[in-house]
């Protein structure tokens, strides 16, 4: 599996300002429009990648334009990166200033221990694989993926051009009952475990009491910092916003 791609596209990232299509086919893009997705489907990142699918009815969060050339990968290396920063210089908390999307390091200056494929993960796969599973499980988290939702994901990932073993880590988390402990056993750094919780901070916005309990849930099994987790959510919502469905 190429798990680079696979966060890529699940992220529907990397392809340029204004453009969340990357690797997102034709095919498949009319298959989502004709199942009832986003309206206008050519927003930005989030809004185009799996994770848009996964978001099905609700309102989409997409990358703002200053965000929107990273890659997948990239992306969550430098929100962490920006994240942590801020925290140590003891920026963090609900009054500390936020960077704007634009203000994000380029990707060559993101600190290498922040990109999800400089350390496997804790059982030697890539970390690649955990971040998407952690944001299918946050996508899952107010329980609005039912059998319908699951088999218009499904009819779209076969047209993604993911290879077998990708599609088939896709279909089996999706299935799957949530376990947040093995997600958070999958962190072997610090870094790890803040792009663990910003990837599934990415995937939702806590505006029910089943996602603000998945994502308190999540923070207390990853042991992050209760300032590192305010920050962590400041940066993604500075770099988001949301679009209503069609």
């Amino acid at each position: 599996m190429d798990a680079k791609r696979l966060l890529d596209q699940f992220l529907g990232a990397g392809s340029g300002a204004g453009s969340g299509l990357a690797g997102f086919g034709a095919a498949a893009k009319r298959k989502y429009e004709e199942t009832g997705g986003m309206k206008g489907f050519a927003g930005g990142a989030v809004a185009g990648g799996v994770l848009g699918l996964l978001l099905g009815n609700k309102s989409v969060r997409k990358l703002a334009g200053g965000v929107a050339g990273y890659g997948g990968a990239a992306l969550i290396g430098a929100l962490a990166f920006k994240a942590f920063q801020s925290w140590q210089q003891g920026k963090a908390g609900a009054t500390a200033p936020v960077a704007a999307p634009a203000q994000l390091p380029p990707p060559e200056a993101i600190d290498p221990r922040y990109l999800p494929g400089a350390t496997p993960a804790a059982d030697g796969t890539p970390f690649e694989r955990v971040l998407v599973a952690a944001m299918i499980a946050a996508a899952k988290a107010d329980g609005h993926v039912d059998a319908t939702e699951q088999g218009r994901i499904f009819q779209a990932v076969e047209q993604q051009g993911l290879d077998a073993e990708a599609k088939a880590f896709v279909f089996d988390a999706l299935n799957a009952p949530t376990d947040l402990d093995a997600i958070a056993r999958a962190a072997a750094t610090p870094e790890q475990k803040a792009e663990i919780y910003l990837a599934a901070r990415i995937a939702i916005d806590p505006d029910h009491a089943a996602e603000r309990a998945f994502l308190a849930a999540l923070g207390h099994k990853l042991a992050l910092p209760t300032g590192l987790t305010q920050e962590l959510d400041a940066q993604v919502v500075a770099a988001t916003r949301e679009t209503a469905p069609g």
